[in-house]
């Protein structure tokens, strides 16, 4: 049975944190942090707080904003669209051919000196989403339901 739990402060000033030391995204989210047993994160209004989740079988609410995975935080699309207008570092440019291969789920072979961990992918001002970077390759996590499936 899945449950979701309403981070407390302290939680989300961990989760923020993250963010600023991962992105150098000092930005601060005006909602209630959710969390369910899968270490998923979810943003919604604050105005959860008065729902008795206790008696619900809940698996997710609101926006799916991030995974927290061995203390890194990887953003979802939504989230880097949250997080990326802020971010100063782990940004990586695409253009229109990266862009595309991205949307169709491929990794990408990019050099990017000083980008270490999860960045965040950019093309122009659109942010694609979130991928993990190791020795020149970001390795994608577009949902398979959510890629681009043409032939061009």
């Amino acid at each position: 049975m899945f449950s979701l739990r309403i981070l407390n402060s302290k939680q989300v000033r961990e989760i923020m944190g993250l963010v600023e030391s991962q992105w150098g995204a000092s930005v601060w989210l005006d909602y209630a942090f959710l969390m369910n047993s899968k270490d998923r994160v979810f943003v919604v209004d604050r105005s959860v707080g008065s729902i008795d989740f206790s008696g619900l079988r809940i698996n997710s609410a609101g926006l799916y904003f991030g995974e927290l995975s061995r203390g890194r935080l990887r953003l979802t699309i939504e989230g880097s669209q949250i997080v990326g207008p802020h971010a100063t570092r782990n940004v990586i440019d695409v253009d229109d051919a990266g862009m595309m291969s991205w949307l169709r789920g491929n990794d990408l072979s990019v050099d990017c000196t000083g980008c270490s961990g999860f960045v965040i992918v950019r093309h122009g001002r659109d942010f694609l989403g979130c991928g993990l970077y190791r020795d020149g390759t970001i390795k994608n996590y577009v949902p398979k339901t959510r890629r681009v499936m043409s032939a061009d």
